[in-house]
């Protein structure tokens, strides 16, 4: 290269990087995750292909700088010992040193503000890191990070992340000890499903092996795996193949968590225009309910924690550990399953209007006859209760 080009390279060297841009927050974070701090490592996602997702499309990708994201740190602990050292002080002084604190921090503090207080009244236990797939960032910069993080607040008890399996595979083991040492104690992996011929369909670039490979890493690395199984993604064509081939793949990987994400549908997602295109047979809620049994059936020799905390999962009840509690989650899928067709559609109805908060709240007379009310008012019944179960889940995705 010329002197030319030696001119342009050192003049670019010593450019000023982009002046930090105030405490961010992304999206999305896991139900587990509701009492964490949310750090924002990544706008977007990296991959933003999936046919079922609408979250991060339109939107590229970036990393936050190493720097920016220990800028939010800071803002945070400013703030933590704020609240701690104002306990006991006079109105006055304390609004005098909040002014203060608001001007110091500029851009985004308002938000680091709001992140703070949630997490010093929640206990400030966990941190989670936004946002789709923390484990993109290089190794050097997110072990920095987190050892930022930890000697910043000490007493946090875990930090945990959303990880792609295609990602993960391609860290090696050493790299990942060395994030778990540094303190990322928990990775949650949307499976999803390990049908390679579901995980083709809608577009998730990964395939079965590779959901293997990854669990086993995260295992092999001594951090706790939350892995996502979506009932429905399938259609009714592939319902039976979703549940076998994803539970042969958490067979083979024994995570620590199972977390059940039924599927629902976004309106201008790829899959519903894949739906409309006859490629797919929706599933219902019965439908993925004799998913959800079969796939609970053919889960063996592992311990996982299966959990049902999402709104958008019918049968709540659906939930313990393995395989302690195998009997006890099919009873109550198997109770549904039994149901008169119009007692389904009061307990499907009653769950997704928030009336019945599961099992139990249908077996009281005065909630059942309350929402077999609106069905009539409303007239939903067997015929139509499939579309108004798809607008109603429609406000929680």
């Amino acid at each position: 290269m010329g002197p030319a080009g030696n001119h342009t390279r050192n003049k670019e060297s010593h450019m000023a990087k982009p002046a930090y841009q105030g405490f961010e927050v992304g999206p999305i974070r896991p139900p587990s995750e509701h009492a964490s701090l949310l750090l924002r490592i990544t706008r977007n996602c990296p991959w933003n292909k999936c046919k079922f997702c609408t979250l991060y499309k339109g939107q590229s990708f970036s990393v936050r700088s190493t720097q920016d994201v220990k800028a939010d740190i800071d803002a945070i602990r400013l703030y933590v010992d704020f609240f701690r050292q104002s306990e006991g002080v006079p109105a006055y002084q304390r609004d005098r040193e909040y002014t203060a604190l608001m001007a110091r921090l500029g851009p985004g503090g308002e938000a680091a503000l709001q992140s703070a207080a949630a997490w010093y009244h929640a206990g400030m236990e966990s941190v989670f890191l936004q946002d789709a797939n923390t484990m993109v960032v290089r190794p050097d910069d997110l072990v920095e990070i987190l050892e930022y993080l930890r000697a910043a607040f000490p007493e946090i008890r875990r930090v945990t992340s959303y990880g792609r399996s295609h990602t993960i595979a391609r860290i090696s083991d050493g790299d990942l000890a060395r994030i778990a040492r540094a303190g990322l104690n928990r990775i949650h992996i949307g499976m999803e499903s390990a049908s390679d011929h579901v995980l083709a369909l809608v577009d998730k670039g990964v395939d079965k092996k590779t959901h293997i490979e990854a669990g086993r890493k995260v295992k092999k690395a001594g951090i706790e795996l939350s892995e996502y199984y979506m009932p429905g993604l399938g259609g009714r064509e592939y319902a039976r193949e979703n549940a076998l081939e994803t539970a042969d793949a958490l067979n083979q990987i024994n995570p620590d968590f199972i977390r059940i994400r039924s599927l629902a549908v976004k309106r201008g997602s790829l899959l519903q225009s894949d739906y409309e295109r006859g490629i797919f047979t929706r599933a219902n809620d019965t439908d993925t309910v004799r998913e959800l049994e079969l796939f609970v059936e053919h889960l063996s020799g592992i311990d996982s924690a299966v959990k049902s905390d999402h709104i958008l999962n019918l049968i709540p009840e659906l939930d313990g550990t393995l395989p302690r509690d195998r009997e006890a989650m099919l009873a109550a899928l198997r109770w549904y399953l039994a149901l008169p067709e119009e007692d389904k559609v009061i307990f499907r109805v009653g769950r997704r209007t928030g009336y019945m908060g599961g099992i139990s709240d249908f077996q009281k007379p005065g909630l059942r006859a309350a929402v077999a009310h609106i069905c009539e008012n409303n007239q939903v019944n067997s015929n139509t209760v499939d579309g108004v179960i798809e607008s109603l889940m429609g406000r929680f995705i």
